[in-house]
């Protein structure tokens, strides 16, 4: 039941963001780089926020501060590998010719670097959770909430696939100096992070829904910043 359990909560969290990369990314070696690039700074940011965690004894006993430093780090790291693609670009058309459509369509820039960001994101979140998913014992039987591994897999997709349109948002954002939409941004990240502190009360209906409501507005307003509409999405379904 464990390693059924185990894959069940893999495959959840990861299934849709895999399926992602290997139609959308692994053809290309330059959209790979691009992704460990920005998993590398979210992984920068992780650290400085613990420095900062451990620094700053007061962050300790409260963990909403630590939540809140933490998504401003994060952002932080966001702008700065925006800055570094942006100024990167003129480099990456020498590199293959099959980086013509990567600079012209920058949402594709965007749209990798957040799936970088989305990846690393849940892969931290989730590891130790599914290694103590495979056994011994599961959980509910003495005590804790027997829903605990299923909704730490809903919850890493939703910030896997948050992460993705908040990178969409963020570049396209910064790209027409909107400074609503950076504020978007930032304000939802904030508002998802914080809403995972109801975790703590042990009802998964007050974390899972606000935050897959706040995934479905995001992913629409990625969708049409990214120039979809209800034709396209509607040719796209039926494959027209």
């Amino acid at each position: 039941m464990t390693v059924v359990e185990f894959f069940g909560c893999a495959f959840l969290a990861f299934g849709p963001p895999f399926a992602m990369f290997i139609f959308t990314i692994a053809h290309d070696p330059v959209r790979i780089i691009i992704l460990i690039a920005a998993a590398f700074f979210w992984l920068v940011s992780l650290l400085l926020s613990s420095f900062w965690w451990y620094i700053v004894v007061p962050l300790r006993k409260d963990l909403v501060f630590g939540v809140i430093f933490s998504v401003c780090f994060q952002e932080t790291f966001r702008y700065i590998i925006y800055r570094i693609l942006r100024k990167a670009e003129n480099g990456l058309k020498k590199i293959t010719d099959d980086s013509t459509q990567l600079i012209e369509n920058k949402h594709i820039l965007a749209y990798v670097s957040g799936l970088g960001f989305g990846i690393i994101s849940g892969a931290f979140s989730l590891i130790n959770v599914l290694a103590d998913a495979i056994g011994p014992g599961t959980m509910g039987l003495k005590s804790g909430n027997e829903m605990f591994f299923l909704t730490s897999a809903a919850t890493g997709l939703c910030f896997i696939l948050l992460h993705t349109f908040w990178g969409v948002i963020f570049f396209n954002a910064l790209d027409n100096n909107n400074k609503l939409h950076v504020g978007i941004v930032i304000g939802s990240h904030l508002l998802a992070s914080c809403i995972t502190l109801f975790n703590h009360f042990q009802v998964a209906s007050a974390t899972i829904i606000p935050l897959y409501f706040i995934v479905l507005l995001t992913g629409l307003f990625a969708f049409k910043i990214a120039g979809g509409s209800y034709a396209s999405c509607k040719s796209c379904i039926t494959f027209k």
